[in-house]
């Protein structure tokens, strides 16, 4: 098995340390590892990006950092011209990765959710906030991109108490779009605000690793490591291998009626593995 990861960016010819368990499994496996230059992918020298990279070296699966939709095309692009190819095709990543890729196929178990192309640094107007959410009705709500939320400033750039209230929404996505930067992928979404099970203050969550369509590894989330769950992944299950994927996560969230609730799903490349996981079953299930 063949993987790229990251290199560490203060020494090239290493892995980032971030990932330094993940590539000692695969050597350990007898696997491939190759490094990609990460930082210089996101500033569009993709070819600078992949010339640590081997030629000819077949099918290989990224674990690293989140790589927004259109670099990733040009990695594919540049890695084919040297005889490489990613596991997870553009498409497939650009559908995982970005919520209205996903989101048709996983409505039944996720909030529901409405959403618009952005630019970055553009504030809306009050009337183009109400025009989003409209679909949406009144009640509470969260925003993000089409990628990642603000969840850590929950008050000023997350949680709108109520929809219809217009030019709150307004400024909690001015906010949102400032804090984001040239960084929102995508556009805006709005999702309706869901009440999840909380333990020590904490939302009850998990994630879930998927290969083929089959649950392979369920751990805690990340920003949680300590806090352990055990999903019922029933109704989840048998949508998520109807996407077709071949790696995705799924954060999973236990809602205050006994429900378990996809709360994202995003392309297993580079959904962060939690402390304390052992990467070595994972890793082999991709081999």
């Amino acid at each position: 098995m063949s993987f790229v990861f990251c290199a560490d960016p203060l020494t090239p010819g290493r892995v980032d340390p971030h990932f330094a368990g993940q590539a000692r499994a695969v050597r350990e496996a007898g696997g491939t590892v190759a490094l990609l230059d990460h930082d210089a992918l996101l500033a569009g020298d993709v070819a600078g990006a992949v010339r640590r990279i081997p030629r000819d070296l077949g099918e290989v699966w990224y674990r690293g950092w989140m790589v927004p939709a259109g670099r990733y095309a040009e990695l594919a692009v540049a890695l084919a011209a040297r005889g490489v190819t990613l596991h997870v095709s553009p498409a497939a990543y650009h559908a995982a990765h970005e919520l209205p890729g996903w989101y048709a196929a996983l409505a039944e178990v996720t909030p529901r959710s409405v959403w618009t192309p952005w630019e970055p640094g553009v504030v809306p107007t009050t009337e183009q906030a109400a025009a989003l959410a409209a679909p949406l009705g009144g009640g509470p709500a969260v925003v993000k991109d089409y990628v990642k939320s603000r969840k850590h400033e929950w008050a000023e750039a997350c949680f709108v108490p109520d929809l219809a209230d217009a030019a709150h929404l307004r400024q909690v996505l001015a906010r949102l779009v400032e804090l984001q930067e040239d960084t929102l992928q995508g556009g805006l979404v709005v999702r309706r605000f869901e009440h999840f099970v909380r333990r020590d203050g904490r939302t009850v969550e998990a994630r879930v690793w998927w290969v083929h369509g089959e649950p392979v590894l369920t751990g805690p989330h990340p920003d949680t490591p300590d806090l352990a769950a055990a999903p019922d992944l029933s109704a989840i299950a048998p949508l998520v291998a109807a996407f077709g994927h071949p790696f995705v996560t799924t954060d999973v969230a236990l809602r205050d009626d006994g429900t378990w609730r996809v709360v994202e799903l995003g392309d297993g490349q580079v959904s962060d593995l939690p402390s304390g996981l052992d990467p070595a079953a994972l890793l082999a299930r991709l081999a």
